[in-house]
């Protein structure tokens, strides 16, 4: 069974790799396909243009929340409709995320990281929270 003292690194470890991979997939949205590009692959999808700015804004914020220990936990719930929609996106590219057009087995397991990353909480060496929002956000969502 592993102590309290692990377990805080066990999630330190968690939340700045999901953080990092969060930044890096805005990233690749922004600099290898473009806005306008990531907006005409959302639209051919059938999402409106919108969902592809909501998209990276998501990834950006929300790696960054991840990367600093932010609301960890309450971060992890959010980024969790933006990695159903990317396993949802690439569903029917088949299961290995290496298939033509990327499958879908990468972004699941994200998904599956950001939900164990809510249960666990923030871990070792996060900022928690800012005290101006901490009366609006339920304590249950910011450890």
């Amino acid at each position: 069974m592993p102590t309290a003292h692990a377990t805080d690194y066990a999630a330190l470890i968690l939340r700045v790799s999901l953080g990092t991979l969060l930044i890096a997939h805005a990233m690749l949205k922004l600099t290898v396909f473009t806005v306008p590009g990531t907006v005409a692959y959302f639209t051919s999808l059938g999402l409106p243009p919108l969902a592809a700015y909501l998209t990276i804004a998501g990834e950006l914020a929300g790696g960054a929340a991840l990367l600093i220990g932010l609301y960890t936990r309450l971060t992890a719930l959010a980024v969790l409709p933006i990695l159903a929609g990317a396993t949802w996106a690439h569903m029917g590219n088949g299961w290995v995320f290496n298939s033509p057009n990327g499958g879908w087995e990468f972004p699941a397991f994200l998904f599956m990281t950001a939900l164990v990353q809510a249960m666990l909480g923030h871990g070792a060496y996060a900022v928690k929270s800012i005290p101006l929002l901490d009366r609006i956000i339920p304590r249950v969502l910011q450890a």
